[in-house]
């Protein structure tokens, strides 16, 4: 189902219409011309949303405490991450870790920030690394600069 999007202007000229829309989708965008866009939700509807983020935060970080439960998560990862695939072992399972440490920064002490920086800076050196040229590009010596060898992952 589609979140609905309204106008900023329509929060005083329509704000009974506004309220009816929320109820129903219990979420809804409200866009503005000199600012980011915002949310409103039912109280009821976010506090739905942050158990099922602690529950998952929880289940992955439960799953990653056994070999097998490890396997499984290693497993779905693909699924949920394709772009994972250019990642290494040792990558994949440093990306698992601030995953989920990111998860429960966002559950616990309410930063949504970090998860999301996780997940772009993954994803950014996985399309480094989908690239053979670029990878050659950017672990290459700087010219004046002598740090010894360094290693091609």
């Amino acid at each position: 189902m589609a979140m609905p999007t309204v106008p900023f202007s329509d929060l005083s000229r329509h704000s009974k219409r506004v309220a009816e829309i929320i109820d129903r989708f219990h979420r809804v965008r409200v866009t503005r011309r000199d600012g980011e866009d915002l949310f409103i939700s039912v109280a009821r509807h976010d506090d739905q949303r942050e158990e099922t983020a602690d529950v998952a935060a929880r289940m992955i970080a439960a799953l990653l405490a056994s070999d097998e439960g490890t396997r499984a998560v290693l497993h779905a990862l693909p699924e949920v991450f394709p772009w994972a695939r250019h990642l290494s072992a040792a990558e994949t399972r440093e990306f698992v870790r601030e995953l989920v440490d990111a998860t429960r920064d966002s559950v616990d002490l309410d930063v949504h920030s970090t998860l999301h920086r996780v997940i772009v800076e993954w994803r950014a050196t996985a399309r480094i690394l989908a690239d053979p040229e670029l990878t050659a590009r950017l672990t290459r010596a700087l010219p004046d600069e002598d740090h010894g060898e360094v290693a091609a992952p």
